[in-house]
């Protein structure tokens, strides 16, 4: 069963490679990423880590892409496979991970990665929440993000402006002048706000940004959940199958897609395709087009 969904996960990669395809053209993307377990990987110990990564469109998009590529490392050099041809926005955390892309690419933080570990701080005695300024800022910060969630980009950019950089600078300045010792939970999350300072603040630059990268932390939970269930692939050629299936089910779910069904038809319609047509009409197979007119004109 193994082998076969390696088999068919070759059936439906030229997909898979459109939508990787039409990632690069986005402006803005957002980006994650997470260990996995494979077995025989040459040259490494079946414990070792390898590395899934997820690459996806904004929220705001035209048309979602939820992908995921397995790696055997977390180094750089994947960002600059991942993201090759990319010259946008990227939201993702601060791993240095993406500095290797930092010529083209422009990097704007996750505030919900900085409110994690002011939370921790707070959270040190479970019984006594003890809430720091800056913990404060973050939560009001987010409390105004979401009045103006479902704008449209012009107008939450002005937002941002009249009613978001003045608590920014009030933040940044709490930073700056908390006499905190640097080994503490607070101090280590002060240095960690202050490190992404400058990727941090281009939230307010794009409107089309979210104020988190949470929208591609819920893609990898998915996969999270799901790797409780599988948890390993035995070979490099059964984790890429897996980041495959698992890019489909997430692109076409996050189109509104049932994925079942779009399995089905891709599965069916593809492997029927010659080369010439995998290059020429396979936009047609992607799942934004996939609806019962599209499924009738491809089965006519």
């Amino acid at each position: 069963m193994g082998n076969w969904m390696i088999a068919c996960a070759q059936i439906v990669k030229p997909v898979y490679d459109l939508l990787r395809q039409n990632l690069a053209s986005q402006k803005f993307l957002q980006g994650d990423e997470t260990p996995y377990q494979v077995l025989q990987e040459p040259g490494k110990l079946a414990t070792s880590k390898s590395y899934i990564w997820l690459a996806r469109t904004i929220g705001r998009a035209q048309h979602q892409i939820v992908l995921y590529h397995y790696a055997d490392s977390r180094a750089g050099k994947v960002a600059q496979q991942l993201y090759s041809g990319f010259t946008g926005v990227l939201q993702c955390d601060g791993y240095y991970g993406y500095n290797a892309i930092a010529d083209s690419v422009e990097h704007v933080g996750c505030w919900a990665h900085v409110r994690r570990k002011f939370y921790d701080d707070a959270n040190i005695d479970k019984k006594h929440f003890n809430a720091s300024k800056g913990l404060t800022l973050i939560g009001q910060m987010m409390h105004e993000e979401q009045k103006w969630r479902k704008w449209d980009s012009v107008a939450r950019y002005q937002a941002r402006q009249k009613y978001l950089k003045p608590l920014l600078d009030e933040f940044w300045q709490w930073c700056d002048m908390a006499d905190v010792l640097p080994k503490t939970r607070l101090g280590k999350a002060i240095a960690y706000a202050q490190g992404q300072r400058t990727a941090l603040n281009r939230v307010l630059l794009y409107g089309e940004v979210d104020f988190t990268n949470n929208a591609s932390e819920r893609n990898m939970k998915s996969y999270v959940i799901g790797r409780k269930n599988w948890l390993f692939s035995t070979s490099p050629q059964g984790a890429e199958a897996n980041a495959i299936w698992m890019s489909i089910v997430e692109s076409a779910k996050a189109n509104k897609t049932n994925p079942r069904e779009y399995i089905e038809f891709l599965l069916k319609n593809v492997s029927q395709l010659s080369k010439q047509e995998i290059e020429n009409k396979l936009e047609a197979y992607l799942p934004w087009n996939y609806n019962s007119s599209s499924i009738k004109q491809v089965e006519a």
